[in-house]
């Protein structure tokens, strides 16, 4: 993980108007949402792993799931994780249901990032809070 400062950091905004502005650069909710913080989403790389700019929000106001929440940015960061090769060494079948875990853990869950990487999260982040401060 690599933070990255923003000047939307600490700044407050209707969630609704920021899911559509930042949605029109290419951002997506990302996963771990939970009911009061949840993540703007970009993925830069997924070769050998994947890599997403991470924008990260807390509720201030409301709940996510209605149309007047207020959210505060928190700091935005890159994210790198580096798929396993190979089997998963922790591997399962599913006791009762006869289901497997088809997923391998990730090799390496707090890759380093290409500095190639961190130029173009900073790029993309600079034209996130253009969209969003204007």
């Amino acid at each position: 993980m690599k933070p990255l400062n923003s000047r939307i950091e600490n700044e407050w905004f209707a969630l609704n108007e920021a899911e559509e502005a930042l949605k029109s650069l290419g951002f997506s909710y990302g996963g771990g949402w939970e009911y009061d913080h949840g993540y703007f989403d970009y993925k830069l790389d997924d070769e050998v792993g994947y890599t997403f700019l991470r924008l990260p929000f807390h509720v201030v106001d409301g709940e996510l799931e209605q149309k007047n929440t207020t959210v505060q940015f928190d700091q935005p960061f890159l994210l790198a994780h580096k798929y396993q090769v190979g089997l998963d060494d922790h591997a399962s079948t599913g006791n009762l249901s006869g289901s497997f875990n088809q997923f391998s853990e990730p090799q390496d869950p707090d890759a380093s990032i290409d500095h190639k990487w961190v130029k173009i999260a900073k790029d993309l982040l600079l034209q996130a809070e253009n969209k969003l401060l204007t």
